[in-house]
């Protein structure tokens, strides 16, 4: 098991990128934020921690390290084995964690949290009235939270592992494509995106879900606002022409910090539109910006599957609440 950090601070943070021999250009690209982030950072050193979302990025990053970096980080910040009485509380693995390994509020956030059964970060919609559809209606949703991220292929390799479930058709021998873990994963019907959210013991997003999540509460028409700014998202104007990993827009996140609202995928809804169709969301990297705001309409059959289309998963908050209790619960001898 690699080293856990309880806190990353600028100090981690550095020790981590010389553990890695890499330069600050090269770490910041690795984890998906500027080098100007990195230079404040490590300037600032133990006095300045990361936000929760570049937190779960420096911990991910660990984790994937080889075995010989882990050891030099380890030995740089003074840290142990993770079985030590500094062991992160706040690293979490593929299995429920128990009390003393995973608290279940990250630090900085009290609004986010790790899903005990996929172990992907989530973050809460309060319950309210927000303005949906382009004609800014009211309308009332129960609290819940959502997926910061969109499902990526590794969090759909595991899910594939655990289950045998048939892997996407553009995999090479059932293996996620280099370099793309951290890309949401694509070629996935409706019918595969609910088997996944079922695994997870979620669901995918009612259409509403997943605007309110998107735009927030003010009736915004995108979800850093009302100002049309293409450089954002990715979508055609940026010329990528593939996705992107799934944190690279800071920029564009929701009132509520969720990632990729606007373009890279367009994402799977659970309302039907009509008998055997389903809503999707979001925008895709093949969209024109005239299609990236999250009130626009879109549906496709439940057996589409294309490049463009994946799907991130919600989970009503009195349930959350309840898995968390039950993950968090002395086991009885």
């Amino acid at each position: 098991m690699p080293p856990t950090v309880q806190r990353w601070t600028g100090l981690e943070a550095r020790a981590l990128r010389q553990a890695k021999r890499a330069s600050q250009v090269d770490f910041a690209a690795e984890l998906g934020v500027s080098e100007r982030i990195i230079v404040k950072w490590e300037k600032a050193g133990e006095k300045l921690t990361p936000r929760p979302v570049n937190q779960q990025a420096l911990d991910t990053l660990l984790a994937a390290a080889s075995a010989e970096v882990q050891t030099r980080f380890a030995e740089m910040v003074g840290l142990t084995t993770p079985s030590a009485p500094t062991q992160d509380p706040g690293v979490t693995s593929d299995q429920p964690a128990s009390p003393e390994q995973e608290p279940s509020i990250p630090v900085g956030d009290e609004d986010q949290v790790r899903h005990p059964i996929d172990g992907k970060l989530m973050t809460l919609v309060p319950s309210g009235v927000y303005f949906a559809g382009e004609t800014n209606e009211p309308a009332y949703l129960q609290a819940f939270y959502i997926d910061v991220f969109p499902t990526t292929n590794a969090d759909y390799a595991r899910f594939v592992a655990a289950t045998d479930y048939k892997p996407p058709q553009h995999w090479e021998n059932g293996e996620v494509p280099e370099g793309l873990s951290d890309h949401p994963v694509v070629f996935t019907t409706w019918h595969d995106a609910t088997a996944y959210a079922q695994w997870s013991a979620k669901a995918l997003p009612s259409a509403q879900q997943w605007e309110k999540a998107a735009r927030g509460t003010r009736g915004d028409i995108y979800p850093w606002g009302s100002q049309r700014t293409p450089a954002k998202v990715n979508c055609r104007e940026g010329g990528k022409r593939s996705t992107t990993p799934v944190d690279c827009y800071a920029s564009g996140v929701s009132p509520y910090g969720v990632y990729d609202m606007c373009g890279n995928t367009w994402e799977w809804c659970s309302t039907e539109s009509e008998p055997g169709r389903y809503e999707l969301k979001g925008s895709a990297f093949t969209s024109p910006f005239l299609r990236c705001t999250p009130s626009t309409f879109n549906d496709a059959a439940a057996d589409m599957l294309d490049d463009d289309t994946g799907f991130r998963c919600v989970t009503p908050a009195e349930t959350m609440r309840a898995l968390l209790n039950m993950r968090d619960r002395p086991s009885q001898s």
